[in-house]
């Protein structure tokens, strides 16, 4: 082990050390440059029951926020510039396993250039909507959002991204990923992106918007797309939330006799390096729009309770269409540890099977056609989340 690696290691087992002893992992400098480990836990008990009479006990991993551990840093390079990187790996707590079993580092893994023009990103990295999910509803777009039930583009490998600073209140992004398995590979199609945010004193309105078009082997011309309007206020006590979402990104899985009607997404979720993970023709000629409004309020300095409606509906006519809605309650017990408490309800029409999501895909769902297809499910769920 060379000089500078061994000072690496040992300056991050001291911001470790030191985050045990203060609950939270402090930044360390090595040759002007800034590194910091970042981590959390959130474990839950899950208590899910399905109209067809299935119920499902279990304690989960990830329902605010997916348990991880993360490496980030910065140097500056010349006036006003700055190199940066972010390492992310996503852990299930319950087992110890990775998220990722192929990947070292599976939810983010990128360097980027920092200006007073903003940043150039490269490298595996979240969409623009999957980080906006604070300004989505009183879940933070988690566990018991109705538009998390449906499915939200999270991260894309090869991605090129472009993030200005705010100006008047505005702040642009955009995103290009390539998703070719090969060298000169034409046959994948990129992902692409495009946000604008805007904030002014309480009120805060946006876009956020991802597609791509179908492969060329898929013999198909579609678009496979998820747009998402938003806006909150600050009332001064919480926020109102309103958001909306237009998008075929949605599909069947499984095969005959236990096919789920919405199991999965014609476009990847969470990227790969290929981006289709099913046929267009799956789910991606159903087009939806998702309604949702939300609020929540402070009744003391450390409680927050909230509340949210969505509904989904099938605009092509197909009879997919579901409503849902939640309540809870996340108390924070320290500066970095939070209970929560959520009862949530997702109720699916005859020819509509979602499913309950959280910050993690639940590790353990329903899984048979029976108990999801046109059922309705309650769930409550009981846990915390630990940062250090």
């Amino acid at each position: 082990m060379n000089a500078k690696i061994k000072s690496v290691v040992l300056a991050a087992l001291a911001s470790l050390s030191a985050g045990a002893a203060h609950a939270e992992l402090q930044p360390f400098e090595i040759g002007g440059a800034t590194f910091k480990v970042n981590a959390n836990v959130d474990e839950y008990i899950n208590f899910m029951r399905s109209s067809s009479g299935k119920k499902l006990n279990a304690v989960e991993d990830g329902a605010f926020l997916r348990s991880r551990i993360g490496f980030s840093g910065e140097k500056p390079v010349e006036d006003g510039m700055s190199i940066k990187f972010a390492l992310e790996q996503g852990i299930n707590i319950v087992s110890g396993q990775q998220a990722d079993g192929n990947r070292l580092f599976d939810r983010q893994a990128w360097v980027g250039l920092k200006t007073q023009y903003g940043e150039f990103r490269a490298g595996r990295q979240n969409t623009a909507i999957f980080y906006r999910g604070n300004y989505i509803d009183f879940t933070t777009r988690t566990l018991g959002s109705v538009i998390n039930v449906f499915g939200v583009p999270s991260r894309y490998d090869a991605d090129l991204a472009y993030i200005s600073p705010r100006i008047a209140g505005f702040l642009f992004e955009t995103h290009y990923a390539f998703s070719g398995t090969k060298e000169n590979e034409t046959t994948n199609a990129g992902v692409y992106q495009a946000a604008v945010d805007y904030e002014n004193g309480p009120y805060r309105i946006g876009y956020a918007g991802i597609g791509s078009k179908a492969p060329s082997t898929a013999g198909e011309d579609k678009t496979v797309f998820y747009n998402n309007l938003y806006a909150n206020y600050d009332y001064g006590k919480g926020k109102l939330y309103a958001a909306y979402v237009r998008s075929n990104n949605n599909a069947t899985t499984g095969t005959a006799p236990n096919v789920l009607f919405n199991g999965g997404a014609p476009l990847s979720n969470v990227g790969g390096s290929t981006a289709y993970t099913a046929p267009i023709s799956a789910g991606g000629n159903t087009y939806y729009n998702i309604y949702q409004v939300s609020a929540d309020y402070r009744m003391t300095p450390k409680l927050r309770v909230g509340g949210l409606y969505g509904r989904i509906d099938d605009t092509s006519n197909t009879g997919k269409n579901a409503s849902g809605w939640a309540v809870g309650g996340y108390y924070d017990v320290f500066k970095d540890t939070m209970l929560y408490a959520l009862f949530d309800v997702i109720a699916n029409d005859t020819n509509a099977g979602f499913r309950p999501a959280g910050s993690a895909g639940l590790p353990k769902n329903f899984t048979a056609a029976a108990d999801v297809n046109g059922q309705t499910i309650r769930g409550m769920q009981l846990g915390f989340v630990y940062k250090f």
